[in-house]
């Protein structure tokens, strides 16, 4: 038996060709599509197939671009792969089916000196080794032939157009890793769609073809031979050679005989024989492979790209609608609607009617004493006030929670990505968003009885009338809270209130002076607005949280492309097939 040969070193420029292949591998593994757009599920497809391409045949063979040439031969179901095979290294070495579908492992011939390049998984090593037939489809049979000469090996494919997907899938892989392809077709079924659909993907790889056209009765050979040339060549596929094997008996062993199959022997047997031929076909096959990942890569990121796009536009579709939510509870806090009803009635009984306000407008400096002892004696009012305040901000901020979650669910709904990513739950607000916004809002009015405090220092009024002079003038700046920030009520304001926005702005000024009360009611217009968009940013989240967590990558097609194109740059700094461009 002839040693194997000692693997050649590759040079320096194959090393970091394969190390640019192992990064673009890397990026098209991390590469994902889960928002469901029309071009996800092909661009999982196409990214699954490099990858098996890589694992499969780029990266092991440019590993060893002097290991055996390996000749897939694949074709329709019944075409003859198997007996074509079997007959070519005079042995019954890849059983035929007589059954359809046939289930079982594909079949590698080789001549024993070249079985440990296979037998290590370099190539395919998807595949578990066996020197058995078995019916898993994961598993390759590995068969030693010495008929067949060193230096070029058989691989019996699965039917290209088998019922069984499965087999249909792996017929597949095991062409993309095919140094040559031997296409094996019928006279009767050589116009196929299927089998012309994965000659044109060869082709575009740069995979070199050979076709067998098997069965041929004598007389249809030359017409048969002279469409199919015709069909090759419209498909710039005119330099593939044709072997025409006419319909012949099969002999004991189920072989055909070596006059039928003897042009299509010697020309494998010229390639065996001669090292810069297979390396020729190697190298042709690994070039136009390696240039194909380019346009394939392009597809890829163009498909990542419309991920990052429909992301980007399903969350803008969520910002939008929570901006309306808090555009509406910003003019609710300034249009004097909130001084309606319950409100303007706790108010009015909380500061008094008659006397109260006529003195309002001609007494202002006398009136700190007056405010402290009414609110003093008073605390019921206020406590009721406090309530109608906080039950109106409430019930505003639980509408426009309630408004942006429908709007944002109705916009997702005309999204093909937003479609697959909602729940019915989030048509609605968050369950527990009334005890968020009491909670809001209870806050909030803490926090303005504290501002008062701070802001009230060593003044007289919270001396002289301690808790309740605080909680009332916090009160008074609540209500003044409702009203326009430059504090000039509108007719419509003064209309609403019935005079109380004045009386409101004259208790407050009274006390600590316009300007102090302008900033006042400022810092707490803020506040309450700064409380109210978290507390939106919360709900918003149930939304974009979701877009999160599909887990795309920030660039993920600018990943793409960089791989591709270092992989290309050092393609052609290798030049399989000439001189570096």
């Amino acid at each position: 038996m002839l040693e194997p040969a000692l693997p050649v070193e590759p040079p320096a420029s194959v090393g970091a060709l394969a190390t640019a292949l192992s990064g673009l591998r890397a990026a098209i593994g991390g590469a994902t599509y889960p928002l469901v757009m029309p071009s996800a599920e092909e661009a999982k497809r196409i990214g699954s197939a490099l990858v098996s391409q890589l694992d499969d045949y780029l990266l092991p063979r440019l590993a060893r671009l002097d290991a055996p040439l390996l000749v897939v031969v694949g074709g329709s179901t019944g075409a003859g792969k198997s007996t074509l095979v079997n007959s070519l290294v005079r042995a019954p070495v890849s059983t035929a089916g007589v059954l359809r579908p046939t289930t079982r492992s594909p079949v590698l011939v080789s001549h024993p000196s070249d079985s440990q390049w296979f037998r290590q998984g370099q190539l395919l090593p998807g595949l578990t080794r066996t020197a058995e037939s078995s019916t898993d489809p994961q598993t390759l049979q590995l068969v030693s032939a010495p008929a067949l000469g060193p230096g070029l090996a058989f691989l019996d494919a699965p039917d290209i157009d088998s019922v069984v997907d499965r087999n249909r899938q792996l017929a597949a892989q095991l062409l993309a890793a095919a140094d040559l392809w031997l296409f094996v077709t019928t006279a009767a079924r050589y116009a196929d769609a299927v089998p012309w659909e994965l000659l044109t993907t060869a082709r575009l790889r740069g995979t070199v073809i050979a076709l067998v056209l098997d069965r041929v009765p004598a007389e249809a050979a030359g017409e048969v031979s002279a469409h199919l040339g015709e069909m090759l060549a419209a498909r710039d596929m005119g330099a593939a050679p044709i072997f025409v094997l006419p319909e012949s008996t099969l002999d004991g062993q189920g072989l055909l005989s070596e006059d039928v199959t003897r042009p299509l022997h010697d020309w494998f047997a010229q390639l065996a024989s001669d090292s810069n031929a297979r390396a020729a076909v190697v190298k042709q096959t690994l070039d136009g492979a390696l240039a194909a990942l380019g346009p394939a890569v392009e597809g890829l990121a163009g498909a990542a790209d419309e991920q990052a796009l429909a992301a980007k536009a399903l969350d803008e579709r969520v910002t939008a609608a929570y901006r309306t939510s808090r555009r509406t509870m910003e003019d609710g806090l300034q249009d004097g609607r909130l001084l309606r009803g319950e409100v303007l009635a706790r108010w009015q009984e909380f500061v008094g009617t008659g006397e109260f306000l006529r003195t309002l407008e001609s007494r202002v400096g006398q009136l700190r004493d007056k405010v402290v002892a009414a609110i003093t004696g008073r605390p019921a009012p206020g406590r009721n006030l406090q309530a109608a305040l906080e039950s109106q901000l409430v019930t505003l901020l639980r509408g426009v929670a309630a408004d942006a979650a429908e709007q944002a669910y109705s916009a997702w709904q005309a999204h093909p990505a937003g479609v697959a990513l909602l729940d019915p739950s989030l048509q609605k607000a968050s369950p527990d968003l009334p005890e968020r916004a009491e909670r809001v809002i209870r806050d909030w009015q803490q926090y303005v009885l504290d501002l008062v405090r701070q802001e009230a220092g060593d003044k007289r009024i919270v001396a002289r009338g301690a808790a309740y002079a605080v909680n009332g003038v916090g009160l008074t700046v609540m209500v003044a809270v409702f009203t326009s920030t430059a504090f000039i009520p509108t007719g419509a304001e003064v209309a609403v209130g019935a005079g109380t926005t004045i009386a409101a702005q004259k208790v407050l000024e009274a006390i600590f002076g316009d300007q102090a009360i302008r900033t006042l009611a400022t810092r707490a217009r803020e506040e309450l607005l700064k409380r109210v968009n978290v507390l939106l940013d919360t709900e918003a989240a149930r939304y974009t949280d979701r877009t999160a967590a599909v887990g795309l990558e920030l660039e993920p097609a600018a990943t793409l492309r960089r791989a591709a194109a270092e992989v290309e740059q050092a393609r052609e700094e290798v030049a399989l097939t000439g001189t570096p461009s």
